[in-house]
C-alpha cells in the first residue's frame, strides 16, 4: 500500500486532486444517507396523509421521544417558518436530495477517474525519462517485452488501483463510520447486531487478498514472457516464414497464452469469491435486524426502512471494498515491479561541476583501459591515441571488442580500469550531453522512426532544409530520396521497413554528417551497402580527412586502406598498430585477412 501512495504522490499536484476526490466521496456518502432518509419519509403513511391534507407533519419518534429522521425535521421546520404547502415542501426536498445525489455521484466518479488518468500519465513519463538515464547494461538485463509491459500495463494498473484505494481506504471507513453512527442514533440495541457480522466479513477479505497478490505476481511475470514471445515473433517474421516454422512459433506462443489463461482464471476465482460470501453474511444480518426490530423492539416500518437502508450503505461499502481489494493487490504487485526499475540508480552520472565540452582541439587518449561484461574481460590494457583530424581504423575478428571500444568513448559504458581522456581531461570531467554532442555515431544497425525522411536525418535538431539535403548528398542518399513519393517529406514505416538495408544505412550516415560533430565514429557503417554505394561512401569519408576526426570499424578492409593508422585487435588486446603497409609487413593476422580479401576480389566475376 505504501508503494501505491508513493506512486500517487510522486507529483505534488496529485495531492490536491486526492483531497478533492475524497471530499466528493464524503458528499456522496451524505447524499446516500439523505436518500435513505427520504425513503423513510415517503414510507410514513401518516406523514403523507397529513401532507396531502395540507396539515402540519406529526413527527415520528422513537421511544426516546425524539425524531429519528432528519428530513422530517427539515420539512417540519420549513413548513413552520413559511406558508408554503407542505406537499410542495416534501416534493422540493425529495427533488433536491435526488439532484444532490446525482451531482455528488458524477463529481466523485469523475474526480477519481481524472486522478487515475493523471497518475498513469505521469508514471509513464517518469518511467520513460528514468530508463533513458540507465546504462546499456540495464537493457541487456531486461528484454523489450518486460520494459514495454511495465511502462504501459503496470502504470495503468497502478493508477486504477490508486483509484480503488481512495474508495477503500478513505471513502469506505468514512462511509461505514457515518452509517454506523446513524444506525446507533436510530436504535443502539439494533445496531449491536452489526458487530456479530463484521468478523465474518473481514476474515475472508484478508484470506483471499493474500492469494490474489501471490497469483498476480505469477500472472504479471508470465505477461512479460508472453509479450516477449510476441515481440520476438513480429521482429523475426521473415525468418519464421523462410524456415516455415509457423508451427514452432505458434507452439511457443500457445504455451505462454495457456499459462496466462490459467493464472487469469485463478485471479478471477479469488476475486469473485469474496462477493458471494459477503452477500450471504450481510443478508443474514439484515434478516436478523428486520426480525429483531419488528418483533422485539417494535419499530415502525419507516424507522426500520431507514435503519436497514443505512446499514445497507455500510455493507455495500464493505462489499465494494472486497471487490476492489483484488484490484488493489494487483496494483501493489505492479508498483513493486515498476519501482524495481525506478529505484535503480544510473551507473554513469555527471559529477558536480562537470564541464561543458565545447569542441575537440587536441587528441583522444585511451590509457591502459580495461572493461568487462560480467566476469569476462572484453578489453584488456588497451592504449590508443587519436589526434585531431586523424582517421584511425580498428579491425579484428568478430567478438574481439572493436564495437565495445567505440561505445566507451561516448560513455555508454564506463571503463573499470584505466582512463579515457579528451583534450587532456578524463571523460568524467565533462557532462554526458556535451560529450555526446561532439560525437557523431553510425552503428551497424541504424535506428529509424516513423516520421519523414527529413525528420529522420535531423533527428530532433533544428537543421535547415539546405543542411539536411547537403548531408543526404554527401551520404549518397539523395539519389533514392528523390525517387520517393514525397521526397524528403515521405513518411517512413516503422523502423524504416519500406527502405532497403543499404538505404537505411545511408540515412544514418546522413544523420551523422548533418550534425557537424568534430568526431565521427563509424561502426560497420557500410556493412549493408553494395559495392558502388560503399565506394561512394568511401569517397565521402575520404573527403572529410583532416576536417574531422574519424574512428572507423570495418570488416571490409577496402574501406579503411587509406586510414592514417590501423589498430588490429584480438580478444580485447591490441596486437599491432600502424599504416596498412606496416601491418602487412609486421602483423600476420592482418596480412592473412588482407590477402583473403584481395583474393576474393580478384576472382569475383567482372561486369561485362
Amino acid at each position: 500500500m505504501y508503494l501505491l501512495l508513493k506512486a500517487a504522490l510522486r507529483n505534488k499536484k496529485h495531492l490536491t486532486l486526492l483531497i478533492v476526490s475524497f471530499l466528493a466521496l464524503v458528499l456522496l456518502t451524505i447524499a446516500n444517507v439523505m436518500e435513505i432518509s427520504a425513503l423513510g419519509v415517503i414510507s410514513n403513511a401518516d406523514t403523507l396523509s397529513q401532507l396531502v391534507d395540507g396539515k402540519k407533519i406529526t413527527l415520528t419518534a422513537v421511544k426516546s421521544g425524539k425524531d429519528t429522521n432528519p428530513l422530517n425535521w427539515i420539512i417540519d421546520t420549513v413548513c413552520t417558518q413559511t406558508n408554503i404547502n407542505s406537499l410542495k415542501i416534501l416534493i422540493s426536498v425529495l427533488v433536491g436530495v435526488a439532484i444532490f445525489k446525482a451531482i455528488t455521484l458524477f463529481w466523485s466518479r469523475y474526480m477519481t477517474q481524472v486522478l487515475s488518468i493523471r497518475i498513469s500519465r505521469d508514471l509513464r513519463q517518469q518511467y520513460f525519462a528514468h530508463i533513458q538515464l540507465l546504462p546499456m547494461s540495464f537493457y541487456q538485463q531486461y528484454n523489450i517485452g518486460s520494459l514495454s509491459s511495465r511502462v504501459v500495463g503496470d502504470a495503468n494498473q497502478i493508477a486504477t488501483s490508486i483509484n480503488s484505494s481512495i474508495t477503500n481506504y478513505l471513502h469506505m471507513p468514512f462511509t461505514v463510520s457515518v452509517a454506523l453512527l446513524f444506525c446507533f442514533y436510530l436504535s443502539w440495541q439494533l445496531a449491536l447486531v452489526i458487530f456479530v457480522g463484521f468478523p465474518m466479513i473481514i476474515f475472508p477479505i484478508i484470506l483471499l487478498s493474500k492469494r490474489v497478490r501471490r497469483v498476480t505476481r505469477q500472472l504479471q511475470s508470465n505477461q512479460e514472457k508472453f509479450a516477449g514471445v510476441l515481440i520476438d515473433f513480429l521482429a523475426g517474421i521473415q525468418t519464421v516464414k523462410i524456415f516455415a516454422m509457423e508451427a514452432f512459433s505458434f507452439k511457443k506462443y500457445k504455451e505462454q497464452n495457456d499459462r496466462m489463461a490459467i493464472l487469469e482464471s485463478k485471479t478471477a476465482k479469488y476475486g469473485h469469491l469474496t462477493r458471494p460470501i459477503l452477500h450471504m453474511v450481510t443478508t443474514m444480518c439484515l434478516a436478523s435486524v428486520v426480525l429483531f426490530g419488528l418483533y422485539t423492539l417494535k419499530l415502525t416500518l419507516p424507522e426500520l426502512i431507514v435503519f436497514c437502508g443505512t446499514l445497507q450503505i455500510s455493507y455495500e461499502s464493505i462489499k465494494k471494498f472486497a471487490d476492489e481489494n483484488s484490484n488493489i493487490q494487483r496494483g501493489i504487485v505492479a508498483a513493486e515491479r515498476m519501482y524495481e526499475v525506478l529505484n535503480l540508480h544510473p551507473e554513469i552520472e555527471d559529477k558536480e561541476g562537470a564541464l561543458e565540452l565545447k569542441g575537440f582541439n587536441d587528441k583522444i587518449e585511451l590509457d591502459h583501459i580495461w572493461f568487462r561484461y560480467g566476469q569476462e574481460w572484453v578489453i584488456k590494457d588497451l592504449c590508443m591515441t587519436v589526434r585531431k583530424g586523424e582517421t584511425v581504423a580498428i579491425v579484428g575478428a568478430t567478438g574481439s571488442g572493436k564495437s565495445t571500444i567505440v561505445q566507451l568513448l561516448p560513455r555508454l559504458y564506463e571503463v573499470q580500469k584505466g582512463e579515457i581522456r579528451i583534450d587532456g581531461k578524463p571523460l568524467s570531467a565533462y557532462t554526458q550531453k556535451s560529450l555526446r554532442e561532439q560525437i557523431a555515431f553510425v552503428s551497424q544497425k541504424p535506428f529509424l522512426f516513423s516520421d519523414t525522411v527529413g525528420a529522420n536525418i535531423a533527428f530532433g535538431k533544428d537543421f535547415s532544409k539546405a543542411e539536411i539535403e547537403g548531408a543526404a548528398r554527401r551520404a549518397h542518399a539523395e539519389e533514392f530520396i528523390l525517387r520517393l513519393p514525397q521526397k524528403y517529406d515521405t513518411i517512413l514505416a516503422e523502423a524504416g521497413q519500406n527502405l532497403s538495408g543499404g538505404q537505411q544505412q545511408r540515412l544514418a550516415i546522413a544523420r551523422a554528417l548533418v550534425k557537424h560533430a568534430p568526431i565521427l565514429i563509424l561502426d560497420e557503417a557500410t556493412s549493408s551497402l553494395d559495392a558502388l554505394s560503399e565506394h561512394k561512401i568511401k569517397e565521402a569519408i575520404g573527403s572529410l580527412h583532416g576536417e574531422i576526426t574519424q574512428i572507423i570499424i570495418a570488416h571490409r578492409l577496402g574501406t579503411i586502406e587509406n586510414a592514417d593508422r590501423i589498430l588490429y585487435i584480438e580478444k580485447g588486446e591490441k596486437i599491432a598498430e600502424g599504416t596498412k603497409d606496416e601491418l602487412l609487413a609486421t602483423c600476420e593476422p592482418f596480412r592473412l585477412t588482407w590477402e583473403a580479401l584481395y583474393h576474393i576480389e580478384q576472382i569475383s566475376p567482372q561486369p561485362v
